[in-house]
């Protein structure tokens, strides 16, 4: 697996991935129109500051992964495209992606429907944080 930085090359696969309904179910968001996500990917993601990798296994571009600051916390989310959904490919990326993100703690919001991102983060040694909204779930990983 290699994390290398995003091009502009990635961001029509992404907005795809972006598109899968199972996958906008999953992550408990609608899909951006084309438009709005390559304006999105190019002021707010990929802006200084914004910690993005693109996620490449045997030579095929599979997700995406990052970090940034919002409202005080450093936040983490990823996104692997559902064709390659099962391979464990999430944790490892997450596992490889914390080390260039030394920030703790670091959050990372989940649809509560989303079991398997929910595991790929406890794998990954974060645990669940009290708050207030039922349709999704906050988990943290604390200094070690």
């Amino acid at each position: 697996m290699i994390l290398r930085d995003v091009t502009d090359e990635d961001l029509p696969l992404f907005f795809e991935h972006q598109r899968d309904p199972e996958a906008a179910r999953m992550a408990g968001f609608p899909s951006r129109e084309r438009d709005a996500f390559m304006t999105h990917w190019r002021t707010n993601v990929l802006r200084p500051g914004n910690i993005n990798r693109t996620i490449v296994m045997g030579g095929v571009v599979v997700g995406n992964i990052g970090s940034w600051e919002q409202e005080g916390q450093r936040l983490v989310a990823y996104w692997i495209g559902r064709e390659h959904w099962g391979q464990g490919l999430a944790t490892r990326a997450l596992s490889e992606f914390l080390p260039l993100v030394p920030t703790r703690p670091l959050h990372a919001w989940v649809a509560t429907h989303n079991l398997a991102s929910i595991r790929v983060l406890e794998k990954c040694g974060f645990h669940t944080v009290p708050h207030e909204d039922p349709a999704e779930v906050l988990m943290r990983l604390d200094p070690t």
